[in-house]
């Protein structure tokens, strides 16, 4: 009896399960915060539902990232650690990589876009990795990445099209779901799409009726494209306030999206701005545009989920408070 392709049985026997999420939870549950999930009557009220948010602007290294890069350096052999880790980075992710590798007691190098964030590269440097800055394109990272491993030997560890990534950045869709019950959507917002294909797995496998949406900016709507056509489409220098989404999915990232996300809604520069000021107001926390996208999908009515019960994952919190966007 034929079983499908030589390629197709490599990708099933390669999928991420809930048991790796739980496996990468019980590895790095030492390290990381299990953040809160914070209500908020006023959004409910104007988006006319109940809204949960899980808290990762207060996760360690302010965002989500921590968990998978954690996730990724403790599943190294003590062989491949010995030289240190490397990866390219707009900011958050190089921060989790270099913080973790800190706990291991490796060294980290991360490779930069000169334009990343003053926050962020302050950040990076703060945590102890050796930074290499670049032009802001992907062939530049990608070039600067290859110089990097050539001469320390160190890992690669991608951002997000890394199944030790994914497993990881599932984890805080797993808490979201483990507290709170029957959610009738989840939203997360989508860049490289570590997060959202993490998130998709976990949910997909808890709640398998619960809706999974990304949301991301008008201005780097290349996961929306790329669902619509189906194959992954690379954006060219994409200018959004939102800079922790300006990349483009990966290979494993949109297989994932593919089969589990039913919707990515795009959003405009002044709705995120709205949202992420709207959450500072209102919620009195601290988010960068990026973790403010989903909410802008609701405030805009480009998704409509009046009467639903909503877990949002507030992605991250690395603002550069002398560049705040509605000044």
């Amino acid at each position: 009896m034929k079983t499908g392709s030589g390629e197709e049985r490599t990708s099933r026997l390669n999928a991420l399960t809930l048991k790796d999420i739980r496996e990468a939870h019980a590895r790095i549950e030492p390290y990381i915060h299990r953040t809160p999930v914070f209500r908020c009557s006023t959004i409910d009220e104007i988006c006319e539902g109940k809204l949960f948010f899980k808290c990762e602007n207060l996760q360690k290294a302010g965002a989500f990232k921590i968990r998978g890069a954690a996730n990724a350096i403790f599943s190294l052999s003590k062989t491949d650690a010995a030289k240190g880790v490397a990866t390219h980075s707009s900011g958050n992710h190089a921060a989790a990589l270099a913080l973790a590798a800190g706990w291991r007691g490796i060294p980290a190098y991360v490779v930069m876009p000169e334009n990343s964030p003053e926050v962020k590269k302050k950040a990076v440097a703060g945590y102890g990795a050796e930074i290499v800055f670049c032009k802001p394109t992907l062939e530049a990272r990608e070039k600067g990445l290859a110089g990097v491993v050539d001469r320390t030997g160190a890992q690669f560890i991608h951002p997000y099209n890394d199944r030790r990534v994914i497993a990881g950045q599932g984890t805080a869709a797993l808490e979201l779901c483990e507290e709170i019950g029957g959610l009738d959507v989840v939203m997360a917002p989508v860049g490289g799409g570590g997060l959202l294909s993490g998130t998709a797995i976990a949910v997909s496998s808890i709640s398998s009726n619960t809706l999974i949406v990304g949301a991301e900016p008008e201005k780097a709507d290349d996961a929306a494209q790329s669902l619509k056509l189906g194959r992954i489409v690379v954006p060219e220098n994409p200018d959004t306030v939102a800079d922790g989404l300006r990349t483009s999915l990966g290979t494993l990232t949109f297989s994932i999206i593919k089969k589990h996300v039913s919707d990515i809604v795009t959003v405009s520069e002044e709705d995120i701005i709205r949202a992420m000021r709207t959450i500072w107001e209102r919620m009195k926390l601290v988010v960068e545009p990026s973790a403010a996208v989903p909410l802008g999908a609701l405030l805009s009515g480009r998704k409509d989920f009046r009467g639903k019960r909503i877990g949002i994952i507030l992605s991250g919190g690395n603002v550069d408070l002398e560049r705040l966007p509605w000044t």
